[in-house]
C-alpha cells in the first residue's frame, strides 16, 4: 500500500517557481499538462490531490502538476487564479481548458476527454459551435428560472452571485442554477450567446433577464415578482416530494453513492428487496433537509416513505426486515 502511494505521489510533480513552471510547459508541449493550483490551508485541495494521484496512475501519458497558488503569485496572476482549487489544462504550451472548484467527476471527465483528443485543443473538431449553442439553449431552458453563477446557491463563490441568490430567496423565487466554474466552455460560450460579458446571469423561460444590477432594479420597481416563477410553499413541496414515487427514500447521497453509513445500510436493504424506489439527496437542498424533520416529526436521516407516509429510519426498516414485514409495507399492503 505504502509503495503504491509513493509511486502515485511521484507521478504528481510539485512546482515551486515561475521558471520551473515555464520549463515544464516547454517540456510537456506535445502531451497534456494538468496543473492544480492549490493551498495547504484548504482541505478540499488535499482531497483533489488524492484524485490527481489516482488519475496519474490511470493516465501515465498525462503530466500532472501541483502548484501552490500563493507561493508562485506570478503564475497565479497570469492565469487569473482567484480561488483554490483551480485546474488548468495545457497542450502545445497553450491553455485549452479550466476547472474551478473541487469537482472530482468533472476533473476526471476533462482529463479523459483531453487525453484522448490528440495534440490539438478539442474546440475545433470535437465540439462544433452549433453543438455548444444547442447545449447553451438547453441549459438556459433547463428550468423556468435559471441562474448561471459562480459556485452554488449553498456555496456562492463571488459576492455578486451571493447577493443574487439572497434576492431570489427573499422573494421566494424558484430557480435552478449552473456553476460556471464547473465548465469553462459554458462559462465563455454563454457570454457570446447572450451578449452579456459578466456573471451572474438570470434567465426566465430561456430569455436573459440580466445580471445583478438589473435584478436589483426590478426588485426596487416591484417587477421582479411578476417576472420570476414563485416557489411553492415548503409544505406543498414536501408533500409533492414524499409522493414523487410509491417508495421514496430521503438520504445523504443518492442510489449510486451513499454519503453516510446509515444511508448506505438502508440502500443495501432496499436493493435486496427488488422493489423500485426513488431517492432524494438532502445534502443538495438545505430547505428540504430542515423542513422534512418538522413535516414528518422525525429528526434524523435517512427517512423512508411509502405512498407519502413516513415508515421510519434505518432501525425501523431493519426491524421490519427481521420480522418479514418489510416487503408488504413497501408494496403498500400494510
Amino acid at each position: 500500500m505504502a509503495a503504491g502511494a509513493a509511486e502515485a505521489a511521484a507521478a504528481v510533480v510539485e512546482v515551486g517557481s515561475t521558471r520551473q513552471f515555464e520549463e515544464l510547459l516547454r517540456l510537456t508541449a506535445k502531451s497534456l499538462l494538468v496543473v492544480h493550483f492549490w493551498a495547504p490551508w484548504a482541505p478540499q485541495c488535499a482531497q483533489m490531490n488524492d484524485v490527481m494521484a489516482e488519475l496519474a496512475k490511470e493516465h501515465p501519458q498525462v503530466s500532472f502538476v501541483k502548484l501552490e497558488a500563493e507561493a508562485v503569485p506570478e503564475v497565479s496572476e497570469k492565469y487569473e487564479i482567484s480561488s483554490v482549487p483551480t485546474f488548468l489544462f495545457f497542450k502545445n504550451s497553450q491553455k485549452i481548458d479550466r476547472l474551478d472548484g473541487a469537482h472530482a467527476p468533472e476533473l476526471t471527465k476533462k482529463v479523459q476527454r483531453h487525453a484522448s483528443s490528440g495534440s490539438f485543443p478539442p474546440s475545433g473538431n470535437e465540439h462544433p459551435k452549433e453543438d455548444l449553442n444547442l447545449r447553451l439553449k438547453k441549459l438556459t431552458h433547463a428550468a423556468p428560472c435559471m441562474l448561471f453563477m459562480k459556485g452554488t446557491p449553498q456555496e456562492p463563490r463571488c459576492g455578486f452571485s451571493k447577493q443574487m441568490v439572497e434576492i431570489l430567496h427573499k422573494h421566494n423565487i424558484q430557480f435552478s442554477s449552473f456553476d460556471i466554474f464547473s465548465d469553462e466552455e459554458v462559462r465563455q460560450g454563454l457570454k457570446t450567446y447572450s451578449n452579456w460579458p459578466t456573471y451572474p446571469q438570470l434567465y426566465v423561460s430561456g430569455e436573459l433577464i440580466g445580471g445583478l444590477d438589473i435584478i436589483k432594479e426590478l426588485e426596487a420597481s416591484d417587477e421582479l415578482d411578476t417576472i420570476c416563477p414563485k416557489a411553492p410553499k415548503l409544505e406543498e413541496r414536501l408533500k409533492v416530494l414524499t409522493n414523487k414515487a410509491s417508495v421514496m427514500l430521503f438520504m445523504k447521497g443518492n442510489k449510486q453513492e451513499a454519503k453516510c453509513g446509515f444511508s448506505k445500510q438502508i440502500l443495501e436493504i432496499l436493493n435486496s428487496t427488488g422493489v423500485e424506489y426513488e431517492t432524494f439527496d438532502i445534502l443538495e437542498d438545505e430547505e428540504v433537509r430542515q423542513g422534512l424533520k418538522t413535516f414528518s416529526n422525525w429528526p434524523t436521516y435517512p427517512q423512508l416513505y411509502v405512498k407519502g407516509e413516513l415508515v421510519g429510519g434505518l432501525d425501523i426498516v431493519k426491524e421490519l426486515k427481521d420480522n418479514g414485514e418489510l416487503l408488504p409495507v413497501l408494496k403498500g399492503e400494510n
